[in-house]
């Protein structure tokens, strides 16, 4: 009896307090909840676990595609891995916390590198030691660049950022439509096009390569059973993208490589060594100055003077600052519907830091080419992961390049990526060049490019022309008053210039238009 009645002693106290105090409870409980329910701001930071869950999260949707492009230009897949993480930090700091973005590696600069490589201007320059290590990777016997070549390449990716910080600040001074005028959708969309198809016979000779290693592999090629492992790849692949949703749906390039792997593994154990399509891990790819154990040390390498590399991928820049806009566009929409089902009163002004992503992601490039990373851009995949996770916290995206640049020590996981078969790597490329193409024509129908307009088909028509037509007829390389000029960028550099001159007293006639529309109104 005692028991009860002091139950509801305790009750009736309980009671009293909350009448007294109803709205200032029920203002908390509410608060708890809203942020309990939507996710995290940019300058929010959830709890330490969570943190490293949501971080390797971003890092798994990063991996797929920043490994395939240093598989398919040559570069160190570590350095690689390590340049992505370094660069995301440095865009952090550049852009003072406010841009939740990572940068990860672009396949826009795949023709570029390719071309470069292939080209007498940088076996010239180099060893002979160096040409005889090109030559074993333009014909796939090695899997990674010399070093001695990637030095030049660097020095293109260096300079190719500018072009990013030059668009950058032409938004911070004349306004977002200054780089509209000079890079319209006429010019970036054909060269993301001529980018995607020129590369179209490097993803079916790695679909199903001559000479995937010295040895018994002929009955292997002969028989075309490569075509197995590259079209199981293709096809997954395609089917991941289109059929899976959430986070794996973010995720067809990593599933559909290992798809690839799995059919290439049965064939090994069915068939034996003669139908082994897996590659022998290259120690010029894992050997370092320091390792202890299972880690090692990333290859760095650091850039040699080339004008040639200038030419060949400083103009391939242009391609990713309509990519990198959209994401802030799409980037500012997300995280203000976030703030306002928290019932923020604050703005988040993303859009209004676009010249801060374009210098950003110029900078990043200019960290990565120093170091021996291929050049790269801020990732899709990582917007759409936080768009569906509704984390757009900074502190999630600093703790993913800090785990990517520990990752990148991990030799064993390293050699792992080096022995995926070139067929799988082929298969992964079909669907990519052919996506990168398809975005160039996205980019044209987002912005309402009129093709009916004798000035826009001039345009599109040159840069395809001299682009596809530069690669079929001169190797990539179009012969110019003695100069090699790579054919993207001179597209891209005789686009704009076309461009220019067409535009040349546009202004004007529209001005007029729409004075005598006015007046017809009035």
């Amino acid at each position: 009896m005692k028991l009860v009645r002091i139950r509801s002693y305790q009750f009736a106290k309980i009671k009293r307090y909350v009448s007294k105090n109803k709205s200032q409870i029920e203002g908390k409980f509410k608060m708890g909840k809203r942020k309990e329910a939507v996710g995290y701001l940019p300058d929010e930071r959830p709890t330490t676990w969570k943190l490293l869950l949501y971080a390797i999260q971003q890092v798994i949707v990063m991996f797929p595609a920043t490994v395939a492009v240093a598989l398919i230009t040559g570069f160190q897949v570590s350095t690689t891995i390590f340049a992505s993480g370094l660069a995301t930090l440095c865009f952090i700091l550049i852009t003072r916390k406010q841009i939740p973005l990572y940068y990860g590696s672009s396949f826009s600069y795949l023709t570029a590198v390719a071309g470069l490589m292939a080209g007498d201007s940088i076996r010239s320059a180099v060893s002979p030691e160096t040409v005889t290590a090109l030559d074993a990777w333009l014909n796939h016997t090695s899997v990674v660049l010399p070093a001695e070549a990637v030095s030049y390449a660097q020095f293109g990716i260096i300079m190719s950022g500018f072009i990013s910080i030059i668009a950058g600040l032409l938004v911070r001074y004349f306004g977002s439509k200054s780089v509209e005028k000079i890079l319209p959708a006429t010019i970036t969309g054909p060269i993301a096009m001529i980018i995607g198809l020129t590369l179209a016979g490097n993803a079916l000779s790695d679909a199903a390569p001559q000479a995937l290693k010295e040895g018994a592999v002929a009955s292997v090629t002969n028989g075309s059973w490569v075509w197995v492992v590259s079209l199981a790849t293709l096809l997954s692949t395609i089917l991941f993208s289109r059929y899976l949703k959430g986070f794996l749906g973010q995720l067809p390039l990593l599933l559909g490589a290992a798809v690839g792997c799995v059919i290439a593994a049965l064939m090994y154990f069915i068939g034996g060594a003669d139908y082994s399509l897996f590659r022998s891990i290259p120690t010029e790819a894992i050997s370092s100055s320091w390792h202890l154990g299972a880690f090692a040390v990333p290859i760095f390498s650091f850039p040699k003077a080339s004008l040639a590399a200038v030419l060949a991928i400083m103009p391939i820049a242009i391609a990713t600052i309509p990519e990198s806009t959209a994401h802030i566009y799409q980037l500012d929409i997300y995280v203000n519907d976030v703030a306002k089902k928290k019932k923020l009163d604050k703005k988040y002004n993303i859009v209004d830091k676009l010249h801060l992503n374009l210098i950003g992601d110029g900078i990043c490039d200019m960290v990565s080419g120093f170091i021996g990373g291929p050049a790269g851009t801020n990732y899709g995949e990582n917007i759409s992961t936080m768009a569906i996770t509704k984390v757009f916290s900074v502190a999630v995206l600093t703790a993913a390049a800090i785990i990517a640049m520990v990752m990148s020590f991990f030799t064993p996981m390293i050699q792992g990526i080096y022995a995926i078969p070139l067929g799988v790597i082929g298969g992964l490329e079909i669907y990519l060049f052919g996506a990168i193409a398809a975005q160039g024509i996205a980019i044209m129908i987002e912005k309402k490019v009129d093709m009916f307009s004798s000035k826009n088909i001039a345009v599109i028509a040159v840069i395809m022309v001299i682009g596809i037509g530069g690669n079929y007829a001169f190797g990539g390389n179009i012969p110019f008053f003695g100069v090699e000029i790579p054919c993207i960028a001179g597209a891209a550099i005789f686009g704009i210039i076309l461009n220019l001159i067409l535009s040349i007293g546009e202004n004007k006639n529209a001005e007029v238009v729409e004075t005598e529309e006015i007046a017809e109104a009035e």
